[in-house]
């Protein structure tokens, strides 16, 4: 992207003396040009035109070359003529105008009406800079910092970025802020990274307010302060950044920081995901499901995942497994197994384990496609891998049914242990009448009651009557032993399963 050009005029007299005029422009050092010094500009161009400036320039008048310089560079009532604009900028440059020298850097360094020299572009923003010019120093810093077309060198970087936010730039500030945090050509020191992160974010620079929100939150080089990166997050989703609103919107969701509050998540949500944001548009759409700070609507529910699944990414990938339970179910949309095989296929591929299971459960019913028992175990092999548990389970009962796969009694016994231990009740059975039968592991009644326990404190029909019938059958210090390690594993399971209850709840 070409940086761009700067240069301001604070006043402008023009003097006529018998055929002679004499042109007085003190000039001031600005980044950017606010709209009243544009003003002043565009007013003295008005006056001074490229007919008035040229015989003032070719008498050596060196503002009166940067000027007409700068009616060549913006085109102001001509064309653009850079070829000439970066002839007069060279002629009030070579002068000692730190304006000109800054326009005749960039230049240089953007390839404007020459070819790219960033030798010729550090020499001319060395000498604005040297003038105290400060966007000279700023384009100093940036140059060095990312070796463009000279040694990458941190140290100058700094010295350079300095000059600039000692004068009050925000993106200078942010930008030593972060080499202080990164240890880039000064010791790491996050006091001093909070000092510029915090002059430049009072002044609204959103980068700036992203960083000293993060090193709030997660307490990097000064206390964790939470309110303080809520602070943050909340000024800069006011100032429209869409990935703060979408945060806002999960912190009022879950209750971080705030008080839990489901209409202040949809604000927030529905801000970010107008702007786009696919992860907002996700979460919006389980909000209209649930009918959590919104009346229940599964029409604007399918309406945000639709436009969340065409983005694709982790969230977006939720979304596309959650309009196949739609189409699955009628809700929102007129019920279609083929359209939810099409979006569990999108979410599958995108590695969702969730959607990669339910893919594997149509093609083993047949359902919206041909019946395929290989592609059903394919798409459970892969959701167990990553963990999913009804995967895990099915994938069990493909190896104990013989599924497409020679029959294989450990296999199976490996995969319902791994569904039992992160609760799934129908897989605690089975692994209880692997053991009460010996099938792929030694036969053991006590790992079989221990099991047929598990389940039947889930409500699991018959699983209790096992249980009993176990219980008859084992001496009172095994039956008691085997009691001791069935609430083992319950609190193990518990305590596992209550990290991610809360993903169960929104199926996520």
């Amino acid at each position: 992207m070409k940086k761009r050009l700067v240069g301001t005029i604070l006043t402008s007299v023009l003097v006529l003396l018998v055929g002679i005029i004499t042109l007085v422009l003190p000039v001031t050092n600005a980044k950017t040009p606010n709209p009243q010094t544009t003003e002043n500009i565009q007013k003295s161009l008005d006056k001074l035109t490229e007919k008035e400036l040229l015989p003032l320039a070719q008498a050596g008048n060196v503002e009166a070359q940067f000027y007409l310089g700068l009616v060549y560079y913006e085109g102001k009532g001509i064309p653009h003529e850079f070829v000439k604009a970066l002839y007069w900028f060279g002629k009030s440059a070579e002068q000692g105008n730190a304006n000109a020298q800054c326009y005749l850097g960039a230049m240089y360094e953007n390839s404007v009406g020459v070819s790219q020299d960033y030798q010729k572009a550090v020499y001319w923003y060395q000498k604005s800079a040297e003038q105290g010019f400060a966007n000279a120093s700023y384009q100093l810093g940036q140059i060095y910092r990312n070796g463009e077309g000279v040694q990458k060198d941190y140290q100058k970087a700094v010295y350079w970025f300095e000059k600039w936010a000692e004068q009050g730039d925000a993106e200078a500030q942010f930008r030593l802020g972060y080499m202080y945090a990164e240890g880039q050509g000064v010791p790491q020191d996050y006091q001093k990274a909070v000092y510029w992160y915090q002059k430049s974010a009072e002044q609204g620079y959103p980068s700036a307010q992203s960083f000293l929100r993060n090193i709030y939150e997660e307490g990097k080089g000064v206390p964790k302060d939470l309110e303080k990166a809520l602070y943050w997050t909340q000024k800069l989703a006011e100032q429209g950044d869409k990935f703060s609103q979408y945060l806002l919107g999960d912190m009022y969701e879950e209750g971080k920081s705030v008080p839990q509050d489901y209409q202040k998540a949809v604000y927030w949500y529905q801000k970010s995901a107008e702007q786009g944001s696919a992860n907002a548009q996700c979460l919006l759409g389980i909000m209209y499901a649930q009918g959590q700070g919104v009346p229940q609507d599964y029409q604007k529910a399918v309406y945000w995942w639709q436009k969340s699944a065409e983005q694709g990414d982790v969230l977006p990938a939720i979304a596309q497994r959650f309009l196949g339970i739609m189409y699955t179910k009628g809700q929102g949309v007129s019920q279609d197994y083929q359209k939810a095989v099409y979006w569990w296929q999108k979410a599958a591929e995108k590695g969702d384990a969730k959607a990669q299971c339910l893919l594997g459960m149509r093609y083993a019913e047949g359902q919206g496609v041909p019946q395929d028992y290989q592609k059903a175990r394919y798409w459970f092999q892969k959701a167990a891998e990553k963990g999913d548990r009804t995967a895990q389970y099915n994938l069990g009962v493909t190896y104990y049914e013989a599924q497409v796969v020679p029959q294989d009694y450990q296999k199976a016994v490996y995969w319902y242990q791994k569904a039992a231990e992160q609760g799934d009740a129908l897989a605690q059975l089975n692994l209880g009448l692997m053991y009460a039968k010996g099938k792929g592991v030694p036969q053991d009644y006590q790992q079989a009651y221990v099991w047929f326990s598990l389940a039947s404190a889930q409500g699991y029909e018959n699983s209790s009557e096992l249980r009993d019938l176990l219980a008859k059958e084992l001496p009172p210090e095994q039956l008691a032993e085997a009691q001791e390690w069935a609430r083992g594993w319950n609190e193990k399971i518990q305590a596992k399963t209550t990290q991610t209850s809360e993903q169960r709840q929104k199926g996520l």
